[in-house]
């Protein structure tokens, strides 16, 4: 589906999380046909913003509530240092038995709440 992208002067990075017999995983792939496997990515324009919220405040035992304040955090300075990036944060958390939305926000209503941990 993304090597029709090559050659094209597009840039695509997703995404891909599910879970199966040996657990959660998440993988990137781009139109290039890079493919990785880890446990943290960033995508988009607004990359480097959101990867320096995240990076900052991550741990490995984080509780769920824990990484969905941090990864909203990280979403929400992306459009607020990049214009290109969008004005909503959707995110879900994926469980063995499905998906739950976490949340669907307005960027400028996350930056106001933020805002004493911003500036």
């Amino acid at each position: 589906m993304m090597l029709g992208s090559r050659g094209l002067g597009l840039s695509m990075g997703r995404m891909i999380c599910g879970w199966d017999k040996e657990g959660p995983g998440l993988y990137y792939a781009d139109e290039n046909g890079t493919r990785l496997s880890g446990r943290m990515f960033s995508t988009g324009c607004g990359n480097s913003s959101a990867y320096g919220v995240v990076d900052s405040g991550y741990r490995e035992d984080m509780t769920v509530e824990e990484a969905s304040d941090l990864g909203r955090r990280g979403v929400a300075h992306a459009p607020h240092r990049d214009a290109y990036s969008g004005g909503v944060v959707n995110m879900n958390h994926m469980r063995e038995d499905g998906w739950i939305q976490v949340c669907k926000e307005d960027v400028s209503e996350l930056i106001h709440r933020y805002r004493k941990g911003m500036f």
